[in-house]
């Protein structure tokens, strides 16, 4: 048995590899970068630029008649999503103050098609029309209360009852 070939174990601490930390402090920034990206971005309401027969012939499908209010609100969530019972909730609240407003809930799970075609990717996924069926809006995750009734009240006009 020779010694002298023996493996050296590396010492932790003192030999650490820069490059190693680099990577880490990399991917520790990133992180944080897409996590505040991702945060921002739910439930924010932001203009579309779909096509506008093409959702419209969607919405059909579904059954909204968005003629019949001054804003429709097409809300897409599925069984099991706490978020979406929230949201559903906060749209009754709105709706019975409002009643130029219409909601319209859609299990994404029932109508796989529509969802593709809508590019809804997590639930709720909201859509905002107006009398004319236009798109206005469109927000994923459980909308910000404040954004959901300042949206609503442009359209609709303020609630009787002062609910926000």
């Amino acid at each position: 048995m020779t010694t002298g070939n023996r493996l050296r174990r590396p010492r932790v601490g003192a030999d650490v590899d820069r490059t190693g930390l680099v990577v880490l402090a990399a991917a520790l920034l990133v992180t944080v970068a897409a996590g505040w990206w991702l945060r921002t971005r739910s439930g924010a309401v932001r203009a579309t630029g779909e096509d506008a027969m093409a959702v419209t012939t969607v919405f059909e499908r579904l059954g909204v008649r968005a003629g019949e209010a001054d804003l429709t609100v097409v809300q897409f969530s599925t069984a099991f999503c706490g978020p979406c019972r929230a949201t559903k909730a906060r749209l009754t609240q709105l709706q019975a103050t409002r009643p130029g407003l219409a909601t319209v809930h859609v299990d994404a799970e029932s109508h796989l098609d529509e969802v593709r075609e809508l590019d809804v990717r997590r639930t709720p996924t909201l859509f905002y029309l107006d009398r004319t069926g236009a798109v206005v809006g469109r927000s994923s995750g459980a909308p910000r209360p404040a954004e959901l009734v300042a949206l609503v009240d442009a359209h609709v006009g303020a609630g009787t009852d002062g609910v926000s």
